[in-house]
């Protein structure tokens, strides 16, 4: 799956346009590389998201192609 389609469905990301934009401004890094909207995302890769001061540090544990509002937080892992 894409990523910014990922970030969109597990919603750590609002809206794929936002994500594609955050993508093509380097503020999404895979794998500790900046990654394009068109990367392909794997289980186990770590995600971490760079939006104004905030900073989010991810693992993806599954990939769906759709998920409900309460089945979301299932898809990623938080990372300290």
């Amino acid at each position: 799956m894409r990523l910014d389609k990922y970030l969109k469905v597990s919603r750590l990301i609002k809206r794929r346009t936002v994500a594609n934009e955050a993508c093509d401004a380097g503020r999404v890094i895979v794998n500790g590389k900046a990654a394009r909207a068109s990367y392909d995302v794997k289980v186990d890769d770590v995600i971490e998201i760079m939006l104004g001061a905030k900073s989010l540090k991810v693992r993806v544990v599954s990939i769906n192609e759709y998920a409900k509002k309460d089945e979301a937080g299932l898809l990623y892992s938080l990372i300290q």
